[in-house]
């Protein structure tokens, strides 16, 4: 069996992955990339291609800012645009309540510098001619905007690769442990077996990620979810901004070509690895698209897709160190919304394993917060020398991942 060592192992090229492995690879890092499938190809190259910093909880706000400053550099750090545009991204109300629910929204961002604009009345009918009457308002980002995962995602990996990463794709990680002295990874590339063997170990595998979690330990609730994307035929421009409206439920924008793009609801597994728009989900989405905007009334559906994406119970992602084995860090269950946010949540991991901290405040996002609750006693147990006994934990043997 053929052995590779390196530095650091990153299981997962979607953004997050790629992210984390072009900064450590400019750093001057041995680092390694295993994918699965294509770098890109799953949920980070199958997403809407919303780059909205606007309706995020407050906690992930710091780094979403982060992000958008990234993504303000996007050409010079991967390469090409990946049709990014800051065209705004604009949140309809369809009732007062919606509406009182984005005017606290806006107030609650505001330290952060959103730049959150609210529109209403007279002045959403003369900005807004293209809005159907189910809607009563809106507030809009001005500098929030929309992208092509397509092209975005697999760019960061060519970048990293360009940069001194070595990425492998086809490569199915089959077992992962750790030895005492280093991380060790069975995998198999095409037909070939291959082992690889690391310092640090980087969990980036996506909707797939608590198997790696589980191998040390740390299991989290992590389930599939599966988003519900059509794309119409080109038809001439009306939508200026990227879409949402609050309380969720459906969300589009125009791309330069005319096509626009819609998702909403969710689609159906054919297996652990594929899924598809459901016919419901569709016949749901297209009703509320048309009195949302009814320049779609007869447009031509030309295809749809959907995608496995990881979800966590409380909505946040994990991103950060393990609680039981030094060396590893997660970064997954970005809950339908890691597109953004990604560059910087892969920037954080990297921080982390260059400078042991991270210019972000990730605490909130540690995968301790689902560790089980210790049962209540009132026995002690400390070592001989009264010191807490070691982590058990701290190492592992190797542990299939199934």
């Amino acid at each position: 069996m053929n052995t590779v060592s390196t530095e650091v192992l990153i299981i997962g090229g979607g953004i997050v992955g790629a992210s984390a492995a072009l900064v450590l690879a400019k750093a001057g890092r041995r680092v390694m990339v295993l994918e699965r499938d294509l770098c890109g190809s799953r949920s980070s190259g199958v997403n809407y291609g919303g780059v909205r910093r606007q309706g995020r909880p407050e906690v992930q706000l710091p780094l979403s800012q982060r992000a958008h400053q990234i993504w303000g550099e996007l050409e010079s750090l991967i390469g090409t645009t990946g049709e990014y545009e800051r065209s705004g991204h604009f949140k309809l109300a369809r009732s007062a309540a919606d509406m009182q629910a984005l005017e606290a929204y806006a107030e609650l961002s505001r330290p952060y510098g959103l730049g959150i604009e609210l529109i209403s009345g007279e002045r959403l009918r003369e900005q807004c001619p293209w809005l159907g009457g189910a809607a009563v308002g809106g507030s809009l980002c001005p500098e929030d905007g929309q992208a092509n995962p397509r092209l975005v995602s697999p760019a960061f990996a060519r970048a990293a690769q360009a940069a001194g990463a070595r990425i492998i794709e086809g490569c199915e990680v089959l077992q992962v442990g750790h030895d005492g002295q280093s991380f060790v990874a069975e995998a198999r590339h095409g037909e070939a077996p291959l082992q690889l063997r690391a310092e640090v170990l980087i969990n980036c595998a996506g909707a797939w990620a608590n198997r790696v979690a589980q191998a040390f330990g740390e299991a989290a609730p992590l389930t599939s979810g599966h988003p519900s994307m059509v794309v119409t035929e080109p038809i001439p421009h009306f939508l200026p901004w990227s879409l949402g409206v609050e309380g969720g439920s459906i969300y589009c924008r125009q791309v330069a070509r005319g096509n626009v793009v819609l998702g909403g609801g969710r689609g159906y597994v054919l297996d652990e690895q594929r899924a598809r728009a459901s016919h419901d989900s569709i016949l749901g989405l297209l009703p509320q698209a048309a009195a949302l905007l009814p320049a779609l009334r007869h447009v031509h559906i030309i295809r749809t897709w959907s995608g496995v994406e990881g979800y966590l119970p409380d909505h946040h992602p994990v991103i950060g160190p393990s609680s039981t084995q030094p060396g590893l860090l997660h970064g997954f269950g970005f809950c339908g919304a890691g597109f953004q946010i990604g560059p910087a949540a892969g920037e954080a991991l990297a921080e982390l394993v260059l400078h042991g901290r991270s210019n972000i405040d990730l605490d909130a996002f540690s995968i301790a917060r689902f560790a089980p609750r210790p049962a209540v006693s009132t026995v002690s147990v400390v070592g001989t020398d009264g010191t807490d006994t070691p982590d058990l934990l701290s190492s592992h043997p190797e542990r299939k991942i199934s």
